[in-house]
């Protein structure tokens, strides 16, 4: 009996490995084996090279030649990169859409915050997913596509280090409160206080993330 019905194959395998990934079940470097994962699955392997395709291009593995595909590391060097990127375009995009954003788009912003405080207190591997479509909520309403586009790959590009930050447990409710200070100003029309609350929310994630690198090098 096969795990996954085959329906929109390719994108339930993505998923399946993106909340592995993710969770650090499959953790950087790992091997993925296409074969094995096709039999797990009870697919074939046409979907699980699809997947795969979708997995790289998201940044989740990397292909190496007459290898196969393997786990990307995690590195201090990604993070401030994306991180980074998020610092020079997300809070203007926040701010522009803060001016902008009507009643339907705050109970939008609301319930996507709820699901995160969720799945933070579950710590559940949906985090990234659900911190990416917070503050997506919060960038939407401006209606500029290209940088919801940018900011989304941002995100994804972000998951596993959003997961990796909140690992300390002492880290949820501060990252509970930074969201939601972040969603009170916005959704009170207020956009030079949500800009530089996202500002300050992003700054302090790069810096834990930092200094949880560091402290694995000296470990």
């Amino acid at each position: 009996m096969p795990l996954i019905d085959r329906k929109a194959l390719p994108e339930r395998i993505v998923d399946v490995m993106r909340s592995r990934i993710i969770a650090g079940t499959l953790a950087p470097d790992t091997s993925i084996r296409q074969d094995a994962l096709a039999a797990e699955l009870g697919v074939s392997k046409i979907p699980v090279r699809e997947a795969l395709a979708r997995l790289e291009q998201d940044g989740l593995i990397v292909s190496q030649a007459n290898r196969g595909f393997f786990v990307a590391p995690l590195s201090a060097e990604e993070a401030y990169d994306v991180f980074g990127l998020r610092l020079r375009i997300e809070p203007d995009a926040v701010a522009w859409a803060c001016d902008r954003a009507g009643s339907d788009d705050r109970v939008r912003a609301r319930r996507a915050l709820d699901a995160l405080n969720a799945a933070i207190a579950g710590h559940t591997p949906e985090i990234g997913a659900c911190n990416r479509a917070f503050h997506l909520s919060l960038i939407r309403p401006g209606d500029r596509q290209v940088t919801l586009q940018i900011v989304e790959r941002l995100h994804v590009l972000a998951e596993r280090y959003v997961f990796k930050h909140l690992e300390p447990s002492s880290r949820n409710a501060r990252a509970e409160a930074e969201h939601e200070a972040l969603f009170e100003s916005w959704a009170a029309g207020d956009a030079s206080a949500a800009a530089a609350r996202t500002t300050a929310h992003i700054e302090a994630t790069l810096a834990d993330l930092t200094d949880q690198f560091q402290a694995a090098e000296t470990a």
